[in-house]
């Protein structure tokens, strides 16, 4: 059985996840909490579990340690448009530095 104080925490953290996300996307509903498996088994969560009304919990299979909210919006588009938008930048260098000649008969 998880401690009663530590549920308390993760709660906490889930409601400011989902306001934070409801705040930013007023046009999407939010309806889970994303976790990573190991997180659900280590806080004593199911899969599925109504946390808090109507937000239930999901294994999103993202990295341990993170909450993510699951809404019913696409934020894949704007991770898009934002790659499409970076600057690419050229890993190559132009400059060229000057080397000695090599030294041919020293010592004769």
């Amino acid at each position: 059985m998880a401690d009663t104080g530590k549920v308390a925490k993760n709660l906490r953290a889930f409601q400011m996840a989902l306001n934070a996300h409801d705040r930013e996307n007023p046009t999407h509903t939010a309806w889970g909490i994303g976790l990573a498996h190991f997180d659900m088994e280590r806080l004593g969560f199911d899969e599925g579990e109504e946390i808090l009304p109507g937000i239930t919990i999901q294994s999103d299979g993202g990295g341990t340690g993170n909450v993510r909210a699951r809404c019913d919006g696409q934020h894949d588009e704007d991770l898009e448009t934002e790659a499409e938008e970076a600057e690419v930048v050229e890993a190559v260098g132009t400059q060229t530095l000057p080397t000695a000649p090599p030294s041919v008969g020293v010592g004769r």
